[in-house]
């Protein structure tokens, strides 16, 4: 048989075992990928966890259907530690996951430490002072930095009045080509050491606005955790957290949070708290 096909086959096979053992075990199967500040063979897609999306993002790379995560450490896919990342290494997860073996430390191959965990940024672009308020109880739940977008011509009172047909931010929803809002900088100093990123911006017509748009297709999320919030008087996030998501085209976005303009800090904090960041 062709190498190829005994791949495809074993592939096949052991998708359906995936689904079926995260039906039988739920998505986070076994939460011990990282047992203090070891990182461990199999958490391919880093999230802390072994589980069966990981013998799934094994056997899609196995089988060429796509690449795992850019810029992971193929290591972590390589459990049996042979080289190769094969349909074994997915069974060696699955068994780990189901706790019938312990997970393998990995030490970057060389035995040094591995990397200290990143720190974490609040990056937003507030209109009205509402999404920075925001931001605030954010980076003091979470120890983060912050960071202010702000566009070199910046909004007045006058430009955010969306009742006026003839405002700045009405023309710019009715000509989408208007929306391309320059900002003092888009660069991030120390980006590399963060690996959360928390991005934040009111909501205008149903969408993120737009000046964040700039800062999100400027700089490359891969291998950060990215969580999008957002505040508005009454509509909801939407789709605005996937746009982004789309406009970057890196980094594992995780689902965002609307506030209302006068949220509390509580319940920013209780938000935070429920993440298990």
């Amino acid at each position: 048989m062709h190498p190829g096909k005994y791949i495809r086959r074993i592939a096949s096979f052991m998708m359906v075992f995936v689904f079926i053992m995260t039906a039988l075990y739920g998505n986070t199967l076994t939460p011990f990928a990282q047992q203090g500040d070891i990182i461990c063979y199999g958490d391919v897609d880093e999230n802390g966890h072994i589980q069966a999306d990981d013998a799934l993002l094994v056997l899609k790379h196995a089988a060429k259907l796509e690449t795992i995560q850019a810029g992971l450490p193929a290591a972590l896919a390589d459990v049996n530690q042979d080289t190769s990342i094969d349909a074994e290494d997915a069974l060696e997860i699955l068994r780990t996951a189901a706790k019938l073996i312990a997970p393998i430390p990995y030490t970057g191959g060389s035995g040094e430490e591995p990397p200290a965990a990143g720190k974490t940024l609040v990056v937003y672009f507030s209109a009205t002072g509402n999404t920075k308020e925001v931001a605030g109880y954010i980076a003091a739940a979470t120890g983060a930095d912050q960071m202010e977008l702000t566009p070199v011509n910046p909004y007045s009172a006058a430009d955010l009045s969306w009742t006026n047909p003839d405002s700045r931010v009405v023309y710019e929803h009715n000509n989408p080509e208007a929306r391309d809002v320059a900002l003092t900088t888009t660069t991030v100093p120390g980006w590399d050491s963060y690996d959360t990123v928390f991005i934040g911006y009111p909501i205008w017509w149903g969408i993120a606005a737009w000046p964040m748009n700039g800062f999100v297709s400027a700089n490359d999320f891969t291998g950060k955790t990215v969580i999008p919030f957002c505040t508005s008087a009454s509509s909801g996030i939407g789709e605005s957290g996937t746009n982004l998501q789309e406009l970057a085209g890196t980094g594992r976005w995780m689902e965002g949070m609307r506030f209302r303009s006068n949220a509390s800090e509580e319940t920013v904090q209780e938000w935070v708290n429920g993440l298990g960041l």
